[in-house]
Formats: C-alpha cells, structure tokens, sequence
C-alpha cells in the first residue's frame, strides 16, 4: 500500500508540473498575443499620428507660403509705387531742367538786348551832350549875351509868368472854398433836420418785444424796479415800458446788444420766472445762441460768395459783420456783393476769380474788430488777415481798399472798384445813422476810459451813459468822483445838442452757498 500511495504522490506531482507547465505555456502563448496586439495598435496608432503630422506640417507650409507670397506681393506692389513715383519725379525734374533752360535763354536774350538799349542810351546821350553844346554857344553867339545875362533875363520872364498864374490861383482856390463851404453848410443842415428824424432813428435802434397782457410789465419792472435795473445792467440797453399796450420797446445802437436783449426778454416772459438770478443765466444763454448764429452766418456767407478754407477765427469775424452797418448799409451784405463784383472783374482781365472774391468778402473784416482794438478797420483788417494766415492779396486788398492803391497790386485796385460801386448804388447809404452809431460808440468810448469803470452803455439816443463801477476798484467817494470827470471829458470833447446824463451805478453783491 505504500508504494501505490508513493506513485500516486509521483504521479499526482507530475500531473500538478504538467498543469503548471500548461498554464504558464497559455498564459506566456496570452501574453504574445496581448503584446503582439498592443504592438500592432502602436504602429496603427503611429502611423496614423504620423499622417496627421505630415498634414499639419503641409497645412503650416501652405499658410507660410501663402503668407509669404503676400509679402512678395506688397513688397512688389511698393516697388511698383516706388517706381511710379520716381518716373513721375524724373519727369518733374526733366520738365523743370528743361523751363529753366527755357528761362535762362530768356534771361540771356534779355541781358543782351538790355545790353543794346544801354549802349544805344549811352551812344544817344553823349549825342545830346553835344548837341546841346552846340546849340548853348550858337545861342551866345546869337545874342551876345553872356550865360549870366540869359540867366537874368530868364528868370525875371518866369517871375512875371508865375506871378499872374499865382493870382488865377488864388482865384480859383478862393471860389473852390467857397464851394466846399457851401456844400458843408448844407450838409450840416441836412443832417440836424435828419436827427430829428424820430420815424428813421426808432426803426434802426429799437425793438419791440410782444407780451400777453400789461399785467407782465409790472413783472418785468419787479419790485422796486430791481428787475428792470438788472435786465438793463446785464445787457446794456435801454428798456421802454410804456402806456402802448402789448409791447415793450428795448433800444440800443449795438445791433448784437439789441438782439441779444430782445431774445433773452422773450425768453424771460415765456418762462415767467422773472429774477435777477434768472435774468442773468439766460442772458448768459442767449450771448452764447447769438454766438452760434454769428458762426453760421460766417459760414454762409463763405458759401455764397464761393470762398473756402478760411480760418475758423475768420469765420467768427465774418458772421459779425451780420450786425455791423455802415452809413446804414449792412457790411455783411455789402462785403458780398463785393466779392461778386470783384471776381466778376477779375474774371473779364484773365485773372484768378476764386482769389478776388476772396479779397472782396474779406476787405472790410476789420470793422468787425475796431470796437475793441485802436486805429481804423483797413488796418485792423490787414493785421487779422495776416495773423490767420491769408494771402499777401487779401491782407493788402485789406489794407489798401480806400487809399494804398498800387499798380503791382492789381487785386487792391479791383477790390477799391467794387467797393465804390456797392457803396455809391442808389438806396445803398444813408449817413446820419452811422454819424449817429460813431457818437454813441465815442460816448461808451471815452467812459469806458477811466479807471474803475467796468462798462459804459449809451442809452436814449445818447442822452444818457449808464456807467457800471468796479466795486473791488472804487468806493462810493471814488465813484462820485468819476462820474464827474467823465461828464467833464464829454463836454470838452464832445459837441452834441442838449445835455447828456451820467449815471453811475456801483452795487455790492455778497454770495454764500450752503453744504
């Protein structure tokens, strides 16, 4: 029994090394399969990543080329240009070689002719020299009298001439006087009857602002008269609440003033609150609308008369003109049809049209500026044009308009023409009002001359100055003092009829905020 149990043991090991022996041969025979596998995945997987690779890097060598492609093309596209550019530029500098031979062919022809005619001058005055000489001993000669007598006797003839043409002169001179004379009398009389003129004076100083019932003047008024006395103060002008139902009248010679006052009242009564405060911010308001509307009336006038590139400054000056006249005529209009006229004429001569009607709009600029700066608008004028950047033209067309005609400055001439022609039509001027403007502008000129004075304004026709004092600058001693001066500088340089009165208001005005 024991060696059945020993070859059963032997038997039952062989059998276990034999299933080990299998399981590991099947495990290993798994195990070549599973990397045999893993092994074809891997070349699958990389070949795979190596085509996407390959098509990336054909994709990345598209784009660069493409990209490449396009520098080549600007760059061929620049040096075309550049190409361009330097045949245009070579041709330039050939045309330009070629008029300055032209010119220097000229200048030599010239040279020499210029040459001929001063040796022909030359040649011509040593000839007269001689004739001269022979001519002066064949006279001594002829009259047997020395140089010294022919002398003599000559101007002993020219003193007997000159004296009785002396006399015919101081005739004609004297009637000439006379003349004149008359024609100032005249025009003096005619223009005292046309300051009196009220229909005339009212029409062109005064404006009339509608209210919707007369329970509004007291409102305007206010208490006191503090509402009226700060509407005045603020604008300058002079307010008429009369017994004339449903209107009241704003008078001042400043157009600017007077519109500024009319817009900003009938703004006042629309609203209904009527205050010092509130006068003050709309009038504020309305001088920066009035403003805008000067620039637009600058702009349109460039546009009418075809005149472009002017400075904005310009423009600004050009827009005031709007409310600017001249022996009544409006210089805005005036300057336009200026400018018509003279391109116009510059047009018949073969001239530049677009630079004289330049010079036309812009001749009377400085009138736009000759309130606040000395010396008269031609200069004025001329100084501004310069400063923003016209043209030599246009600033001597400026300058020389009324007086500096010259012949190399034909464009002044053209512009003088056209002016007199605009001036001197029928209906054009009418003298009194600007003589009237020029004393009212002499009135708030010679007040606003003094030291401590903030701003003068003529009212009533001139028959009155309000004077607004500084009050960091005087005193109420101080003040009296002034306003008695300048009544003394109206009355030794000043002639006007009547009186005028000065009044003179100095106030204090104290502002506190609460936080």
């Amino acid at each position: 029994m024991e060696w059945e149990i020993v070859i059963t043991a032997v038997i039952s090991a062989l059998l276990g090394m034999g299933v080990i022996k299998l399981l590991g041969y099947l495990r290993k025979r798994d195990a070549e399969k599973e990397a045999a596998m893993i092994i074809e995945r891997a070349e699958v997987e990389a070949k795979s990543r190596r085509k996407e690779a390959e098509v990336e890097a054909k994709e990345l060598a598209l784009k660069e080329k493409s990209r490449v492609e396009e520098q080549l093309n600007e760059v061929r596209q620049k040096l075309h240009e550049r190409e361009r550019q330097l045949d245009k530029a070579g041709d330039q500098v050939q045309q330009r070689s070629e008029q300055l031979a032209k010119q220097e062919k000229m200048v030599e022809s010239n040279q020499r002719r210029l040459a001929e005619k001063l040796e022909d001058a030359s040649r011509r005055q040593t000839e007269l020299d001689n004739l001269l000489d022979v001519q002066r001993q064949t006279l001594h000669k002829l009259s047997g009298l020395k140089p010294e007598e022919a002398k003599k006797q000559l101007l002993d003839r020219l003193d007997k001439e000159l004296a009785n043409e002396q006399g015919a002169l101081i005739i004609k001179q004297q009637r000439a006087i006379a003349e004149a004379c008359d024609v100032k009398a005249k025009e003096l009389l005619i223009t005292s009857i046309q300051r009196f003129a009220a229909a005339h004076t009212a029409e062109a100083t005064t404006s009339t602002v509608d209210i919707p019932s007369d329970e509004m003047k007291g409102r305007i008024i206010g208490r006191e008269g503090r509402n009226i006395r700060a509407f005045e103060k603020a604008t300058g002008v002079d307010v008429i609440i009369d017994d004339t139902p449903g209107v009241v009248i704003v008078s001042a010679f400043d157009p600017v003033r007077r519109e500024i006052s009319r817009i900003a009242l009938t703004k006042l009564i629309a609203d209904g609150r009527i205050h010092p405060t509130r006068i003050e911010e709309l009038v504020a308001e309305t001088e920066q609308e009035i403003e805008g509307l000067i620039k637009k009336y600058g702009e349109e006038a460039a546009q009418e008369a075809d005149v472009h590139g002017l400075s904005p400054k310009v423009i600004q000056l050009l827009g005031r003109l709007r409310y600017r006249t001249s022996y009544s005529q409006n210089v805005l209009r005036h300057s336009i049809e200026v400018a018509f006229v003279t391109g116009m004429l510059a047009e018949e001569l073969g001239m530049d049209g677009d630079l004289a009607r330049r010079c036309g709009l812009l001749h009377d600029i400085g009138k736009a500026a000759d309130h606040d700066t000395e010396g008269g608008h031609p200069q004025i004028g001329a100084d501004l044009l310069k400063r923003y950047g016209e043209g030599p033209e246009v600033v001597h067309a400026a300058l020389g308009h009324h007086d500096d005609l010259r012949i190399e400055n034909p464009y002044t001439v053209l512009c003088a023409a056209a002016d007199a022609c605009s001036a001197s039509r029928p209906g054009a001027r009418r003298e009194s009002l600007d003589r009237y403007i020029k004393r009212m502008q002499e009135l708030e000129a010679i007040a606003t001359g003094f030291e401590g004075v903030e701003q003068a304004f003529a009212i009533q026709a001139g028959r009155e100055v309000r004077v607004i004092a500084s009050t960091r600058h005087t005193t109420d001693e101080s003040a009296a003092k002034i306003c008695r001066d300048i009544a003394n500088a109206f009355e030794q340089q000043l002639t006007y009829p009547g009186e005028i009165k000065v009044t003179m208001i100095r106030e204090t005005r104290v502002t506190e905020t609460a936080k």
